[in-house]
């Protein structure tokens, strides 16, 4: 609620002589102090009653008041008006006949507010009166339902004295979790709404983070963490308790790390869990990494490569023996590009093996072999047994050691596939990083076929975008090492905008690959030990495009917005 507004209802107490002058003076002292509104400090200290400040205010303009506690509200009207407007103007829809909008406003007085939802909507907008924190109730179980549902298990697991965390499930065994969502205590049902809703949204991580006054719950959705729902800090144990007994972790045990892993239904389909817990200064972080196969692109086509880095990805994976590196950051999508690969190339002729830390999907007709590395089975361990057990394709899940990368690239030399990732920013400072390492420079120009670096860019949401001026050429050109013709090419750029169907303007994930095939002229500047810069720039001469540029093509196409590439990219 504005300052003009709390002005103006004191104004309208005094000449009603509803209280008085000095009552008032420190209600607008306090609500400086504690950055509140007028309406919810006199509420507070029953002075007034809501119902009465929304009949005084409606009175006042000579507009219909509104109980919203006692109003039911139609789901549908999500669609007329969308959260990112109702939360920026203050207002929830309430009822739609025709080209009319009936909206809930908590100050009727600011109107070139309301003419620039009018201008927005294109309807035709009746208000009526009510309260910021009744509009603030209303917009929640409208927009964000589950929230509504969420605080009264927060209530009722608070309110528990004990929590029943005795239930404890096979690794392997997948439950149903429909038949879990309503039953058990406050917490498990708490548990359960939390993963649901996580699902539902398309997360990849739920992060449970504790801190001195309060739990945070976030949602990783389409890369970026937003926070969902914060419960009270006690509960911190409780939830902890209940998400350690799902994945089988000693929940005695809060010093030191611990990772598990359970399973469940939903919708039919199984859902695999990875829990991850972490002791901090204010008590025990969890993380759960979500790995839902039905959103999972298992076709090469179906990850968004440029049809240039399709064709370098394919030819590469297709050769009967070398190595394929994909680099990028954690989460950037390696893991999926090599399970588009192995889906691609896998027959009942040949012997394909993997090693993973872990197994995150499982393939038909593919060996996988899960590390342990508290039992001795690391990556350069599994890989050296794999090595004697005939094997025409390996898959490692990632190179981490000097002695890793010293048995794939050998394994790359006598007549194997071998398809890996390794972290590094781009593709041609992957050549100095395996030099570092220990490699041999004759042996990476021998053994290499494809090193790929990639990055995850979010996609504009197809329903809000909005087209904006385009740079000039030579901005783009600056952005991108475009050719001046595709330049000049007629295109539009967009701009994320957010409604009720997206994430802050976006919806869903692309790949952008940058591939370096390792030519007879990379190979010559490797021998000679030459620099990533000038392995890149050689790069960039043959035809590779580096992220930036697959970027900028992507925002020529209005798949994403330049804002997003050169948030995930770096310049050329």
């Amino acid at each position: 609620m504005s300052a003009t507004l709390d002005r103006k209802l004191r104004s309208i107490l005094l000449r009603e002589g509803r209280l008085e002058d000095a009552v008032l003076q420190e209600a607008m002292q306090q609500t400086e102090k504690e950055h509140a509104s007028l309406t919810s400090v006199l509420c507070a200290r029953r002075l007034i009653g809501e119902k009465e400040i929304i009949g005084l205010v409606a009175k006042e303009i000579r507009r219909p008041p509104i109980d919203l506690g006692n109003y039911e509200i139609d789901p549908a009207l999500a669609d007329e008006l969308s959260q990112e407007m109702a939360a920026d103007h203050g207002v929830v829809p309430i009822s739609k006949v025709g080209n009319v909008l009936t909206i809930a406003v908590s100050d009727p007085f600011d109107v070139f507010k309301l003419d620039d939802l009018k201008n927005l909507t294109e309807l035709q907008l009746r208000p009526v009166v009510s309260t910021a924190e009744a509009i603030h109730r209303a917009f929640e179980a409208l927009y964000n339902p589950g929230q509504e549902k969420m605080s009264a298990l927060f209530e009722g697991a608070v309110r528990e004295d004990s929590v029943d965390v005795k239930e404890v499930r096979d690794d392997d065994e997948a439950t149903d979790f429909t038949t879990l969502s309503e039953e058990g205590s406050p917490i498990v049902r708490l548990v359960n709404l939390l993963i649901y809703q996580a699902v539902k949204l398309r997360a990849s991580d739920i992060h449970i983070e504790p801190f001195e006054r309060k739990i945070s719950v976030r949602y990783r959705q389409d890369g970026m963490l937003r926070e969902a729902f914060s419960p009270p800090k006690r509960m911190m144990n409780a939830l902890a308790s209940r998400i350690k007994i799902m994945a089988q972790l000693d929940i005695a045990e809060k010093r030191r790390p611990q990772d598990g892993k359970f399973r469940i239904i939903l919708d039919g389909r199984n859902i695999d869990f990875r829990v991850s817990s972490l002791p901090t200064v204010y008590g025990e972080k969890i993380v759960m990494r979500i790995l839902d196969t039905s959103h999972l692109a298992l076709t090469l086509e179906g990850l968004g490569f440029e049809p240039k880095a399709l064709e370098d990805y394919r030819r590469a994976v297709k050769s009967p023996y070398g190595m394929i590196l994909i680099t990028g950051p954690t989460g950037s999508g390696k893991s999926t590009s090599l399970y588009a690969a192995v889906r691609e190339i896998v027959s009942p002729e040949e012997n394909f093996v993997t090693v993973e830390d872990p197994v995150e999907y499982k393939m038909d007709g593919v060996n996988q072999v899960n590390v342990n590395v508290k039992r001795g089975l690391t990556f350069a361990v599994a890989l050296r047994s794999i090595l004697r057990q005939d094997p025409d394709k390996v898959m490692i899940g990632e190179i981490r050691d000097t002695e890793t990368i010293e048995i794939a690239v050998k394994a790359a030399l006598t007549g194997h596939l071998v398809l890996s990732t390794l972290h590094t920013n781009d593709a041609a400072s992957t050549v100095t990083r395996m030099v570092d390492m220990g490699v041999d420079p004759f042996m990476i120009s021998s053994s290499t076929l494809l090193i790929a670096a990639q990055r995850l860019v979010r996609k504009l949401c197809e329903f809000c975008r909005e087209p904006i001026e385009t740079p000039p050429r030579e901005r783009l050109l600056e952005l991108s090492f475009l050719e001046a013709e595709a330049a000049a090419r007629d295109f539009t750029l967009y701009r994320a905008v957010g409604c009720n169907k997206c994430a802050g303007g976006y919806r869903g994930r692309f790949a952008l690959l940058e591939t370096l095939p390792i030519t007879e002229g990379i190979k010559r500047l490797i021998l000679r030990g030459s620099s990533a810069l000038e392995i890149k720039d050689e790069a960039v001469k043959e035809g590779m495009l580096t992220l930036r540029r697959c970027g900028v093509l992507n925002a020529m196409r209005g798949v994403t917005s330049l804002e997003e590439v050169v948030r995930v990219t770096l310049a050329d």
